[in-house]
């Protein structure tokens, strides 16, 4: 053994002696009661929990779940429930088993292969997707279920729990202590339940929290292996009842989950940092593998009778015995149904089901509920909205990857339709280097240049009622060819055309005073020039991007970026020619722009970015299309509307300022205002302060303060504006979010 290693080991049995020590007066109550026992045992727990959260390095483990769903209350609006499988009439109880290769690899990474399935329903309910998080636990990490719920083992998690010794377990030299733990607030991301503890090493044994987690109510119970034992840090076994609702709809779920454990390896310090220095320390590859392997799934139920650990239940047999004997009726039937009625039913799992369509050899298409009314979107200033959205992927040998995914999306309130198609061809994985092409119609363009300068003419002679200049319909075509240079330094370059026609024809109308008649004799050629119905324009694009420090993983030969620590910097050039392909005018457009997340602890955030945009060198042409500062008419969430632009802004700031200077600054944390508000707390899971800062020609500056709550089912925010120093209005967004996060 390495000296590296005696160190190691000594560091840690002299702090597990100290800490021992300390506990052992308050222990020596006969009652396991005295005053701060345990809030004491908690920091112990609290101060060991890091260490033994990083303790294990990796594992492999078969895992069994088996679940089992009672419809209590159903309607029609179930089938609207994102991967709800297909319910039948007249069943209420179904069941499901599977059968996975688990792998785990340091940092949190859990690659789980589905190996075989069998049940009553045509696929295996998780929980809208939800149910891994359940199974893929590391206790001792500060948060739960993907970073949604703050843990009771958590180092500051004192600040949101009460706990109390409920019992005291085994013999003096061997003593197990149950603690529970009350949430201090009416919160979805605090939980209840308790530990059970053991004493000297202060590690958990079992670990008991039920809360709820959008719509699901839940209570899951883990079993932790035993102390001395190889998998004395790990699950052993999950216990999990939930309980969904939605609109009148009561769904409860049963889910036992048990690992059995092939490898498991802690971490060696010696070796860990020699795996450092074969790779780069950005080089996740070794964490990071395929998370799905349908090729060896099997649903055989003679071959998952082999792999069960553990016998059904009489009422589990019964549960199959039906389900064989409704399946054989059913195909009697099929036999039987014309054309028409299956005609029509096909048609109706196309308006109500998620659906996805393998095409053999040649990809897969991926297509949302027609009737999906979770895609309609609404914000005080645009009205609501409503998307459809399509995708097509073809892998090709040596992971090339074509993506094809058009859009399509209504606007009601500005009653426009807005249509994309975009194409990516990434023919070099490993460098990233890919084709994008995008075709599509853009918000309608406002453009004010040419009737500002005909209303600069003292005395106009032009009747402006019927001119009509301020608003265009965009037609867009965009070609561009990305390439990372090498690791986080990205340089795209491409073109983008645009035909920009007027919403409503305008005529040159001369007003006809009483006394005498006016001709544009006097009027400058070159103005009258500029109004033209159709305007195009053709403009080669140069954009770079540099992320120091990005961290990646490599999936066979593609690389996958995944996050950095430093701020994303990018440096965007465009020029307009003129005469190309009809192109009218000609321009440059330059963008810069600085964006950072900086995390400040758990479930706490920190971001701000920085932009700055200019129109130099304009000749006929007056559309100002920013690539960074613009605004979708098509809100489609969180993190892509409700934070980092201008909720307040009229539309046209948008594009008739030839340059701006912005800047907006958020912050993130789940427990701001709302715990003082502690009858709606519980519905809030984060909260968000915001500051948007602009500095265009006629506002200097406009200034957005906003508070925002994020739910299970909405977002909200609330806005106030001021333009020039003076309170200008105040506005609300509101966005869907069911089933979106």
């Amino acid at each position: 053994m390495k000296p590296l290693h005696y160190i190691y080991i000594g560091v840690t049995v002299l702090l597990l002696l100290m800490f021992s020590a300390s506990v052992v007066a308050a222990t020596s109550h006969p009652d396991g009661r005295k005053e701060g026992l345990a809030d004491s045992i908690m920091q112990k727990v609290s101060f060991f929990a890091p260490h033994y959260e990083k303790l294990i390095d990796s594992y492999k483990a078969e895992l069994y779940v088996k679940g089992r769903v009672n419809l209590r209350k159903k309607n029609i609006l179930l089938r609207f429930v994102p991967s709800m499988f297909r319910v039948r009439k007249g069943v209420r109880e179904y069941m499901m088993e599977s059968y996975s290769d688990l792998n785990y690899s340091s940092p949190n990474i859990y690659d789980q292969k589905l190996k075989a399935g069998v049940g009553t329903a045509s696929e295996f309910w998780e929980l809208d997707g939800r149910l891994p998080e359940y199974f893929h636990l590391n206790i001792y990490a500060p948060t739960l279920l993907s970073d949604k719920l703050l843990s009771p083992l958590a180092r500051d998690a004192s600040k949101y729990y009460n706990y109390r010794v409920d019992s005291v377990m085994g013999e003096a030299h061997n003593l197990h202590y149950r603690i529970a733990f009350e949430p201090k607030y009416r919160s979805y991301q605090l939980v209840s339940g308790y530990l059970v503890v053991s004493e000297d090493v202060w590690s958990v044994r079992e670990m008991r929290f039920s809360g709820r987690s959008e719509m699901l109510h839940f209570d899951n119970l883990v079993e932790m292996g035993k102390v001395g034992e190889s998998d004395e840090f790990l699950p052993i076994r999950y216990d999990m009842q939930a309980t969904f609702r939605f609109l009148g709809n009561v769904v409860d779920g049963s889910y036992q989950a048990q690992l059995r454990y092939n490898a498991i390896s802690q971490r060696k310090p010696d070796i860990y940092q020699q795996r450092l220095k074969r790779r780069s320390k950005y080089d996740l590859t070794e964490s990071y593998t395929l998370r799905c392997d349908t090729n060896s799934y099997r649903v055989d139920t003679t071959y998952f009778n082999s792999l069960r650990p553990n016998p059904l239940s009489a009422h589990e047999r019964q549960l199959y015995k039906e389900y064989f004997q409704r399946r054989d009726t059913l195909n009697e039937k099929r036999l039987r149904q014309n054309r028409t009625y299956q005609f029509w039913g096909r048609l109706g799992d196309v308006l109500v089901s998620r659906n996805t369509v393998d095409l053999s050899q040649r990809g897969s298409v991926r297509f949302s509920p027609l009737l999906n009314p979770l895609l309609l979107s609404y914000s005080g200033t645009n009205g609501f909205s409503y998307r459809q959205e399509l995708r097509y992927n073809h892998l090709f040998p040596g992971d090339r990857l074509l993506h094809i995914a058009p859009r399509i999306g209504y606007n009601f309130k500005l009653k426009e339709f807005y249509w994309r198609l975009g194409a990516d061809f990434e023919y070099w994985p490993a460098k990233r280097a890919a084709l994008h092409l995008e075709v599509g119609n853009g918000n309608r363009i406002y453009s004010s240049d040419v009737l500002d300068d005909l209303k600069a003419i003292p005395d106009s002679v032009f009747d402006f009622s019927q001119i009509h200049l301020d608003y265009f319909k965009d037609l867009y075509l965009k070609f561009r060819h990305s390439w990372e240079i090498v690791n986080g330094l990205s340089l795209d370059v491409g073109f983008s055309m645009h035909r920009r026609t007027e919403v409503e024809r305008s005529r040159l109308v001369v007003k006809e005073p009483a006394e005498e008649t006016l001709s544009t004799d006097g009027v400058n050629s070159e103005l009258l020039q500029k109004i033209r119905h159709t305007y195009k324009s053709f403009a080669p694009r140069v954009r770079l991007t540099w992320t120091p420090g990005q961290y990646y993983y490599m999936n066979g030969k593609r690389k996958v970026n995944l996050y950095s620590k430093f701020p994303q910097i990018s440096i965007d050039w465009e020029r307009g020619i003129s005469g190309v392909l009809g192109s009218t005018g000609k321009y440059e457009r330059w963008e810069m722009d600085f964006q950072h997340r900086v995390p400040l602890g758990v479930m706490r955030n920190f971001y701000y970015r920085l932009g700055w945009g200019a129109f130099t060198n304009q000749k006929e042409v007056y559309f100002v299309d920013f690539s960074n500062f613009t605004r979708s008419n098509l809100p489609v969430g969180w993190n892509d509307e409700i934070g980092g632009v201008f909720q307040l802004l009229e539309g046209q700031w948008y594009n008739s300022s030839r340059k701006y200077l912005r800047a907006h600054a958020t912050y993130e944390a789940p427990f701001l205002l709302m715990p003082h508000l502690k009858k709606y707390a519980q519905h809030v899971l984060n909260e968000r302060l915001y500051l948007n800062l602009l500095s265009v020609p006629h506002l200097k500056p406009y200034v957005e303060l906003g508070y925002g709550i994020g739910t299970h089912i909405f977002d909200f925010g609330l806005f106030v504006g001021f333009a020039n120093w003076k309170y200008e209005q105040i506005g609300c967004k509101f966005t869907f979010e069911l089933f979106n996060r």
